[in-house]
């Protein structure tokens, strides 16, 4: 017959895996719309600002490089 055990382990309470937030894009700031200047005119002058997709993200207003 084996010899009873004294003594025993503690269980090891490992934190849970904090979920890891993604960094905004740098042009967008995150919303994922840029400003885009409107033009007319022959001499294609500005005459307002118009919203326009992030060509950087494409809109989903996260950091593709990280």
């Amino acid at each position: 017959m084996a010899p009873r055990r004294t003594t025993t382990k503690t269980p090891k309470n490992t934190p849970a895996p904090v979920p890891i937030e993604p960094a905004p894009c740098q042009p967008c700031g995150g919303t994922g719309n840029v400003a885009i200047t409107v033009r007319v005119g022959r001499k294609r002058r500005p005459v307002g600002q118009q919203d326009g997709l992030c060509l950087n993200c494409l809109g989903s207003g996260t950091d593709p490089d990280a």
